[in-house]
C-alpha cells in the first residue's frame, strides 16, 4: 500500500468519526446509546417499609392523651377563606390546572411550527475534489481539480409548488492542453418553478396541515376550558364539604356538652339522694362516646382541608401546613323553578363536549378532501432558466453573466401513477368512515347532556325538599330534648332517655348540614351540565405562557428521579 492509499483511507476515517460527533468508535455499539437511567433492581424489587421504626412508646396516661387528641385544634392558626378566594386561588396555582393551561399553549407552538413551512429557506453548498484518472487520450485531462460553491434561496409557495434561486460558482483547473481559459471560471443563476399540478396541488392541499394545526389548537383550548370547570366545580364541591365537616364538628361539640351537663346533673340529683349511680354511669359513658365522635369529626374536618389545600395551592397554605380553614362563606338556600327544556337546550348549545365535536368534524370533513386530492397521480412540472457565465477569471465570468449573453431554459413533467390505487382508496374510505361515526357519537352526547340536566334539576329539587323536612325535624328533636330534660329532673326519665333524644336531635341537624350541603353541590353539579360555573362572578382564563425554555431540559441527560424519603429496607 502506497503512502497515498494511506494517506486517503485515513483521511476517509477520520471524516467518518468527525461525522458521528465524537471519537467513539462508529462500527460498534455504545451504552452511551441507550441512556439507561435505572437499574433493574429498582424497578423489579419491592422494599419494605420499616413501620416498625416509628413505634411509639406505651402510653401510660390514656385519659390525658384523649384530652390533647380532643383539643388539637385549639390555639391552631387559621386563615379565613371565601369560595371566591378559593375559585381564584385554584385558576392560579392548581398544580393540575397549570399543566392543562400549558396544552393550548403546545398547540399554538405547534400552528407556528407548521405555518413556517412556508418560510424562504436559504441553501449554501460548497465542493472541492481532485482526481486522477486514468484517460485513453491526450484530448482529455487526467488530473483535474475543481472547487464549487452554490447560495440560494428556496421559496415554497402556498399553491404546492416551490421556486429555487441559485448562483452557483465554478472553478475548474485541468492538465489538458486543449481546455480554454485553464483555469476556467463559471457563473451561473438558476431560476427553477416545480410546482404539482394534480395530487398535492392548490393551496386547501398545500395548507392542509396548517388547518389541522389551527383546529387541534382551538380544541384543545375547548378542552382546557372543560377542565378549568371541572378543576373550580371540585373546588367548590371540596369547599362545601369542608363547611359540612365544620358545621358536623361544632354539632358533635354541642353533643358533648349536653353530655358533660347531664353527668353534672346525675351527680348532683345523686347527692341530693334522689338519683341513682346507673345514671351517673350512663351519663358519664354518654361523654365518653361524645369524645370519640369528636375526635372522628376532627379528623373529617382535617381531611376535607388537606383536599381543599392541595387544590388551590395558596403560598403557606400547602397540604403539610396545619394553619385551619374558616369558611367564610355560608349557604343561603332558595327555592328554584326551572324551564328543563330550556336549560338542555342551553347546556348543549354551551358545552365545550360539543363544540369539540364540532371542530373534530371540521377536521374530519379537511381530512376526507385531502384524501381524495390523496387518490390523484402526481404530476409534477419543473421549468428551469439559467443565464450562463464564463470567464478567466471571477470578475471575467460575473462580467458575462451580467450581459445576460448565454441562456438556456428547459421544462418537463413527470408523472407517478399508482396501479390500483388501493391503499389511498382505503384512506379515504377510512376519513369518510370516521366521521360518520363522529356524526353518531354526536347524537349520543346530545342525547347525554340532555340526561344530565334533567337529573341534576331533579337532585336540586330533591335536596330541597330535604332540607324542609329536616328543618321541620331539628324543631321537634329540640323540643323533644327539653322535654326529656325537664322529665329527667322531675325524676321521671333517666340519663339515657336524654342522651338518646340528644343523640336523635344531633342526627336532625347533621342531616340539614347534609342536605344543605348537597343542595349547593346540586347547584354546582347543574353549573357544570350547562357549561357554566355557579356563582356571580365571571370567571376568565388564558392558555399558561411559555417560560425560558432553555431551563426545560437543562441536565435532562443526568437525570435521576428522587427517593420516597420512606425508610424501607
Amino acid at each position: 500500500m502506497t503512502r497515498r492509499h494511506k494517506v486517503g483511507i485515513s483521511l476517509t476515517l477520520a471524516m467518518v468519526f468527525a461525522a458521528g460527533g465524537c471519537v467513539s468508535n462508529p462500527f460498534s455499539a455504545d451504552p452511551l446509546d441507550k441512556d439507561t437511567i435505572i437499574n433493574a433492581d429498582e424497578v423489579r424489587s419491592i422494599n419494605r417499609l420499616m413501620i416498625e421504626r416509628y413505634k411509639r412508646e406505651e402510653v401510660v396516661d390514656g385519659k390525658a392523651e384523649l384530652d390533647e387528641a380532643r383539643a388539637r385544634f385549639e390555639g391552631v392558626e387559621s386563615i379565613e377563606l371565601s369560595i371566591s378566594d378559593a375559585r381564584a386561588s385554584a385558576l392560579t396555582n392548581n398544580l393540575g390546572l397549570s399543566v392543562t393551561l400549558l396544552s393550548p399553549t403546545i398547540a399554538q407552538e405547534q400552528l407556528s411550527g407548521e405555518e413556517a413551512k412556508f418560510e424562504a429557506l436559504f441553501t449554501l453548498s460548497g465542493l472541492y475534489s481532485k482526481g486522477d484518472d486514468a484517460v485513453s487520450s491526450s484530448l482529455v485531462g487526467s488530473q483535474t481539480e475543481s472547487q464549487s460553491l452554490t447560495p440560494g434561496v428556496t421559496i415554497p409557495l402556498h399553491t404546492g409548488g416551490s421556486i429555487s434561486v441559485s448562483a452557483p460558482l465554478n472553478r475548474f483547473a485541468s492538465d489538458s492542453a486543449f481546455i480554454s481559459p485553464n483555469p476556467g471560471f463559471t457563473s451561473d443563476l438558476n431560476i427553477s418553478l416545480s410546482h404539482n399540478l394534480l395530487r398535492g396541488a392548490g393551496r386547501r392541499v398545500a395548507t392542509h396541515s396548517i388547518r389541522l394545526a389551527e383546529y387541534g389548537r382551538q380544541i384543545s383550548e375547548t378542552q382546557a376550558k372543560l377542565e378549568v370547570i371541572r378543576v373550580l366545580a371540585e373546588v367548590d364541591r371540596a369547599y362545601w364539604r369542608l363547611y359540612a365537616s365544620v358545621k358536623a364538628l361544632e354539632v358533635v361539640e354541642q353533643q358533648h356538652k349536653v353530655a358533660v351537663e347531664q353527668y353534672e346533673s346525675a351527680k348532683r340529683k345523686k347527692k341530693g339522694g334522689t338519683g341513682t349511680d346507673v345514671d351517673v354511669v350512663r351519663a358519664q359513658s354518654g361523654v365518653a362516646d361524645r369524645v370519640e365522635q369528636i375526635i372522628s369529626a376532627q379528623n373529617a374536618v382535617e381531611l376535607q382541608q388537606r383536599s381543599l389545600k392541595e387544590m388551590i395551592n395558596l403560598p403557606g397554605l400547602d397540604v403539610s401546613s396545619t394553619t385551619r380553614i374558616d369558611v367564610e362563606s355560608v349557604p343561603d338556600p332558595v327555592a328554584y323553578s326551572f324551564d328543563q327544556e330550556v336549560l338542555a337546550d342551553a347546556a348543549v348549545e354551551n358545552r365545550m363536549e360539543m363544540l369539540e365535536l364540532e371542530l373534530q368534524l371540521a377536521r374530519d370533513a379537511a381530512n376526507i378532501a385531502f384524501a381524495k386530492n390523496d387518490k390523484l397521480p402526481l404530476v409534477a412540472m419543473q421549468y428551469t432558466y439559467r443565464i450562463n457565465g464564463l470567464g478567466g477569471s471571477l470578475d471575467d465570468s460575473l462580467e458575462v453573466l451580467g450581459r445576460n449573453k448565454f441562456e438556456d431554459w428547459s421544462v418537463g413533467l413527470n408523472a407517478e401513477i399508482p396501479i390500483g390505487n388501493e391503499q389511498r382508496k382505503s384512506s379515504l374510505a377510512q376519513s369518510v368512515l370516521t366521521r360518520l361515526q363522529r356524526l353518531s357519537s354526536r347524537d349520543a352526547r346530545r342525547q347525554s347532556i340532555e340526561r344530565e340536566v334533567y337529573d341534576a334539576v331533579t337532585n336540586l329539587s330533591n335536596s330541597w325538599n330535604r332540607i324542609l323536612a329536616s328543618r321541620e325535624s331539628v324543631l321537634l328533636n329540640a323540643r323533644v330534648l327539653e322535654a326529656e330534660q325537664r322529665q329527667f329532673g322531675a325524676g321521671l326519665r333517666t340519663s339515657r332517655d336524654v342522651l338518646d333524644a340528644d343523640s336523635l336531635l344531633a342526627g336532625a341537624r347533621l342531616a340539614e348540614i347534609r342536605a344543605v350541603v348537597d343542595y349547593q353541590i346540586a347547584q354546582i353539579d347543574l353549573g357544570v351540565a350547562t357549561g357554566t360555573l355557579l356563582g356571580q362572578e365571571k370567571v376568565d382564563w388564558s392558555p399558561g405562557e411559555a417560560d425560558d425554555l432553555g431551563e426545560a431540559w437543562e441536565g435532562v441527560p443526568n437525570y435521576r428521579a428522587g427517593g420516597s424519603g420512606l425508610i424501607v429496607e
